[in-house]
């Protein structure tokens, strides 16, 4: 019987595993993760979850019995030790199993704090897993002061939760401005002004010296000599590529697991898909972190390992939720050179162009723009940017230009 095996038990294994039997799949499935819960939701972790507003078994992607039905082997709480890829074998908790193909869905690993400036005291947390947020949520007391490093969406996204929670929150960016990676400065000054409101201190172009404390962490000096009393910290420092696996297989990387069009790594038999995984698109290559991605690649993948030898492209699109403000971003903006501003009072949007074609919107409780920018950047259709500035224009007319 035909074995396929699949590393890592988040969105992607989940989807895959489930996709594998949907297609008729009928061979042996084993799902491996070393976290001991089930597949979960990962983006209301630090929102929803976190304040006390979902509960724990409504994270699950699906039900823990879906997998005995559906005949997929569970192996929760279970470390993979060695890929042999030649012999084709995992190796784990001290048992050798051997496969015919294989999928790598090991996600990503938050960036952590250096311990050279205090990043092993206690009190410090990454917002990546479950037993990250259940650990945390302790700290989230009224009236405490917590220290958030790093000013990107996973940063930001800790910040709102702290404010509605009643914290005391200071957030640094040692770049010139917060999302100054991801986005522009019209998007930038929306998110710092509408933190503002809410009472966060934001401190752009400020960077950590070190943190302070004897076993937990009771302090910070930052980059501008200043210093800070504070409760706790939370690091959104980034995160990357989880690849020491297939670095074990003796696979290529090249920023993530390096596959080709159909998610086949170097090796033949093995696969890869998710935040892991790195695939070539208009010429170069991108990874993507995000669920939309990692469900489409790895149902991509089921495909391929079963001989459809389909091509990945992806529908890009992204979320955050931060206060009562739901952003939606559609495509991607690198190299853009104009933003045309949509702004209609409650809700707002930028649209991004390069060499006077649409690549992306970021979308502020704006649906419809965002649909509408979603589905010319599908298409490779572009946008008037006169019709795009006038908030009062109709966009739908421009899907049939």
């Amino acid at each position: 019987m035909s074995h396929i095996i699949v590393i890592g038990a988040g969105q992607a294994g989940s989807s895959l595993t489930a996709k594998l039997r949907k297609l008729g799949f009928d061979g042996k499935v084993t799902l491996i993760g070393e976290e001991s819960a089930p597949p979960y939701q990962r983006p209301p972790l630090s929102k929803a979850y976190l304040l006390g507003e979902m509960e724990r078994e409504r994270l699950f992607l699906r039900p823990e019995s879906f997998y005995a039905d559906q005949d997929i082997e569970l192996r929760l709480g279970a470390r993979v030790e060695a890929i042999d890829a030649a012999a084709k074998t995992v190796t784990v908790g001290g048992e050798v199993l051997a496969y015919d193909q294989l999928a790598l869905t090991t996600g990503s690993e938050p960036r952590r704090l250096p311990a050279a400036i205090g990043g092993d005291l206690d009190g410090i947390y990454t917002v990546r897993g479950l037993s990250d947020v259940d650990a945390m949520a302790p700290e989230f007391v009224e009236g405490r002061h917590v220290l958030i490093i790093g000013g990107g969406y996973i940063g930001l996204e800790a910040a709102a939760v702290a404010a509605k929670s009643g914290l005391k929150v200071t957030l640094v960016e040692m770049a010139d401005r917060i999302l100054q990676r991801v986005a522009s400065t019209e998007t930038s000054d929306f998110f710092r002004k509408l933190h503002g409101e809410h009472g966060v201190d934001i401190r752009e172009g400020v960077g950590l010296a070190r943190l302070l404390g004897e076993g937990r962490v009771t302090g910070a000096e930052l980059s501008d000599g200043s210093t800070l009393d504070v409760d706790f910290v939370i690091a959104g420092v980034g995160i990357t590529p989880a690849t020491g696996l297939a670095e074990l297989a003796g696979l290529e990387l090249d920023n993530g697991i390096k596959t080709d069009a159909q998610g086949r790594t170097s090796d033949a038999a093995i696969f890869a898909a998710g935040d892991c995984a790195s695939f070539p698109r208009a010429g170069g290559r991108i990874r993507l972190e995000s669920v939309p991605n990692a469900i489409d690649q790895a149902e991509l993948v089921a495909d391929n390992m079963m001989g459809a030898d389909k091509a990945y492209v992806p529908q890009i699109w992204f979320w955050s939720d931060q206060y009562d403000v739901k952003l939606q971003i559609a495509g991607l903006n690198t190299g853009f050179d104009q933003v045309v501003v949509r702004d209609g009072g409650a809700s707002r949007s930028h649209w991004y162009y390069r060499d006077g074609q649409l690549i992306a919107v970021d979308a502020m409780n704006d649906p419809r723009g965002y649909m509408v920018g979603k589905r010319l950047i599908d298409a490779g259709k572009n946008a008037d940017p006169a019709v795009v500035a006038d908030a009062s224009a109709d966009l739908k007319p421009l899907l049939k230009a």
